[in-house]
């Protein structure tokens, strides 16, 4: 079963809070970050992506760059820009999209949960992007940015957060400039903390890493690294645990991840529509958008024009929870079979577009000619991506993605 402790945050001021909350480093390239940061002092992304203070063009790894993170950090305490807790707590993130609102539990998940696999994933990791982190949470001694986890609902955790949310005013409670709420609570009784404690140890036998996959990697096995330079350690050290905000499997959403492509491995759209005839019913062309209403429902964009693609039956396997996919069936059946398209991490003829720029995106990026051709998908579903943790499968690159992104800064977790 699941360990999720409560810990003793460092926190912003309310007055500020808006100010120093980011967004995760890993969403933005150095020149956004520091457009994002420009004339704010507050920003966490003068420790995120600390490159921004140092200067231009320098190498992100650069051992110049994690030291500045470090001073920017304890510059952050000693201004009291970040101030700790005084006890141990849980708290309450709620995130608000498109008038939809989901709530999620900030605690500390446990390294051995992540070593023993209580912990689930869903996607490769790269060496080069954890040793990143690692070094990130390693020097900081702390867990900057939250992992996004998902778990099980468990209805009497749904009533504890209901009944806090309803009578407790939130400490922090902003809309961020992309137009997505944020809202905070701190859980201040310790018999709530106790028991919400006890029903992740009783009624969740499982985690499952949302986003954030590199960041999990990163701050477990500092965990580890930290047990073997203390070999008396008792379980009970902060490093033992890092920070993760908890969101109840039934209120998240998976939204689509599509993909554009340069060219048509030299077909000419006439050769390539009647290739794809062989495994998809494909309906006549549009001059709107077309999105996808349903699994195994692909609309593609080509010439100026909208088509509808339902794979046949037969095309794909659906007693295999990776087969199953439609990121699976458009990889094997379109992208390797017809364009040439065999590796998606390396492939420089493809691009992969977040649904949360909406279609519209994909059809512009062809119209200027930067790609020949589009595809939507149907968004991946929760017990899609939960069947295929819990079978010990990963999913193919680019399938998964989550919004709102969590805001980083509203709570650090030490790992002393």
């Amino acid at each position: 079963m699941a360990i999720l402790k409560p810990f003793k945050g460092f926190r912003p001021p309310q007055n500020i809070v808006e100010k120093l909350a980011a967004l995760p480093y890993d969403v933005m390239n150095s020149d956004e970050a520091a457009a994002m940061a420009q004339g704010n002092p507050y920003s966490l992304l003068h420790i995120t992506r600390s490159e921004i203070d140092c200067p231009a063009g320098i190498d992100v790894h650069a051992q110049e760059v994690y030291d500045k993170a470090v001073e920017n950090y304890s510059r952050f305490k000693q201004n009291a820009w970040l101030v700790p807790d005084q006890s141990p707590k849980f708290y309450i993130y709620a995130q608000t999209m498109n008038g939809r609102t989901q709530y999620g539990i900030v605690g500390a998940a446990s390294v051995d949960d992540y070593l023993n696999g209580i912990i689930k994933k869903h996607e490769l990791t790269r060496p080069d992007k954890e040793e990143d982190r690692m070094i990130h949470v390693r020097i900081n001694n702390a867990n900057i940015e939250p992992v996004f986890f998902a778990y099980p609902a468990v209805a009497e955790i749904d009533e504890i957060v209901e009944q806090i949310v309803k009578s407790q005013t939130p400490d922090y409670d902003f809309v961020a400039s992309d137009g997505f709420g944020h809202h905070f609570w701190t859980i201040h009784d310790k018999s709530i903390n106790e028991r919400i404690e006890h029903l992740f140890a009783e009624k969740v036998p499982f985690t499952y890493v949302a986003d954030g996959h590199h960041r999990t990697a990163a701050a477990a096995l500092v965990g580890a690294e930290k047990r073997k330079a203390n070999p008396n350690f008792t379980g009970e050290e902060e490093f033992n645990f890092f920070l993760a905000v908890h969101f109840p499997d039934n209120q998240l959403q998976i939204i689509d991840y599509n993909r554009v492509v340069k060219d048509l491995n030299g077909l000419t759209s006439e050769e390539f529509l009647k290739k794809l005839s062989n495994d998809f019913v494909i309906s006549q062309a549009h001059a709107e958008i077309l999105k996808p209403t349903k699994l195994h429902e692909f609309s593609l964009y080509l010439d100026g024009k909208w088509y509808r693609l339902n794979a046949k039956a037969g095309t794909f396997n659906d007693k295999d929870p990776i087969g199953v996919l439609d990121v699976t069936i458009l990889s094997e059946k379109i992208l390797s079979k017809h364009l040439d398209i065999k590796d998606l991490r390396t492939s420089k003829r493809i691009d992969f577009v977040g649904g949360i720029r909406g279609l519209s995106a994909l059809q512009q990026r062809v119209d200027s000619g930067e790609m020949q051709l589009a595809f939507a998908l149907f968004p991946v579903s929760m017990k899609q991506l939960i069947d295929i943790a819990d079978s010990g499968n990963i999913m193919p690159p680019k399938t998964t993605w989550f919004e709102p992104k969590l805001r980083s800064g509203l709570v650090i977790h030490e790992l002393v």
